[in-house]
């Protein structure tokens, strides 16, 4: 991280130099050294900081400050390719858009980006500038510790369902359960279509025909399939 960064100016420079050195680790748990020399410091960072961030770590942005996510291990892997080779063949079959995954970024508004495991943008929103404005169904498959869970089942369900996006597919690993969430009409929380176990198909409101077999997404995961 930081091998190819943009131009600094020579204040910006100056006032790197300046600042002291960051403990190891961080207090956040985070890979902060090269971001503390290269680039400002958490709570300052612009859209424009981010988007110009060449690294190759898995990086979300909120409100100035860069989220560090967990990097994907083999099983997590497994289902995203999985999820996004079932979504990617319903979407061009029908002609309906185009499906993204990790780590093509999500704007839900000013300031916030996020780079769900799997998506799905309606023609007409699609990316631009390596950036899609919002998406119309994301997946996440939850993974790592309590925080990393909590980011996936509550606070990307609250920002998701405030962006607008319609619909909201939570992969489970540890329970081996696909919750489908749906967004009504003129509501900002997300209401349950289905929490989908082994034995069952994941369905979709949005995409008619959309299914999931939760037994083969899940043995995908241990390279049963």
């Amino acid at each position: 991280m930081g091998e190819n960064v943009t131009a600094v100016s020579t204040s910006q420079i100056e006032s790197r130099q300046s600042r002291p050195r960051p403990k190891i680790p961080s207090r956040r748990g985070e890979p902060t050294w090269e971001l503390a020399d290269e680039f400002p410091r958490q709570g300052e960072w612009t859209e424009e900081d981010y988007l110009k961030l060449d690294s190759n770590r898995l990086i979300e942005f909120t409100d100035g400050v860069l989220e560090f996510l967990p990097m994907p291990k083999v099983s997590h892997a497994r289902i995203s390719r999985r999820l996004s080779d079932l979504l990617r063949g319903h979407v061009e079959s029908h002609r309906l858009g185009e499906t993204f995954w990790a780590p093509v970024s999500v704007r839900l508004k000013a300031g916030k980006f996020r780079e769900p495991d799997v998506f799905f943008v309606r023609e007409g929103r699609l990316a631009k500038d390596d950036v899609c404005e919002g998406a119309d169904l994301v997946m996440e498959i939850v993974s790592g510790d309590n925080k990393d869970r909590r980011r996936d089942l509550k606070q990307k369900r609250t920002e998701y369902a405030q962006a607008g996006i319609p619909e909201y597919w939570i992969v489970d690993p540890e329970t081996e359960t696909i919750t489908v969430l749906t967004l009504p009409v003129g509501k900002t929380k997300y209401a349950v279509h289905g929490e989908f176990k082994p034995g069952q198909e994941a369905t979709s409101v949005l995409l008619p025909g959309f299914r999931v077999d939760v037994t083969a997404c899940f043995a995908a995961g241990k390279g049963e399939t």
